[in-house]
């Protein structure tokens, strides 16, 4: 079983290759808040609602970073991000290690069959590198709106 991530615990660091293949690391946006979600892949119905309806909402964010971590390599990445003009990082986690650090992988049922993939999680990382807010099983068309209302608390 998967543990899962508490607000108030460092937040797991990572260095992943994005849409473009430059490395980005968490490290990297350090005082600054950061949105980092997982999602299961590239160019899918909950997928494409969840990115799309965070874009929407980046003008609304100030300086807060999103971050999108899927399994799939760059390249795909890179045509999710094109076809939608998503404009954030969008990280390949390939292996899953990201994702497991994050709790983010594990058992999932669908229509009865339980199997092993990318639980869809979003986490609010602090300016200080320490999570804020994490949702596990968080469904693709509230991520834009609990991201906005834990900002605005």
């Amino acid at each position: 079983m998967t543990t899962k991530l508490e607000p108030g615990q460092p937040a797991p660091a990572f260095s992943l290759l994005d849409q473009d293949g430059n490395e980005v690391s968490l490290q990297g946006f350090a005082g600054r808040k950061v949105l980092v979600y997982f999602y299961p892949r590239a160019d899918t119905p909950g997928c494409t609602t969840q990115a799309c309806g965070l874009r929407d909402v980046l003008g609304d964010l100030g300086d807060v970073a999103v971050l999108g971590i899927s399994p799939d390599k760059p390249a795909a990445q890179k045509r999710f991000d094109q076809k939608y003009g998503l404009g954030f990082p969008l990280l390949s986690d390939p292996d899953k290690a990201v994702a497991q650090a994050f709790g983010a992988f594990g058992e999932k049922k669908m229509y009865g069959k339980v199997t092993m993939g990318i639980i869809r999680s979003a986490f609010l990382v602090g300016e200080d590198g320490n999570l804020e807010q994490t949702w596990y099983k968080i469904s693709p068309k509230d991520t834009p709106t609990k991201l906005l209302a834990a900002l605005a608390a």
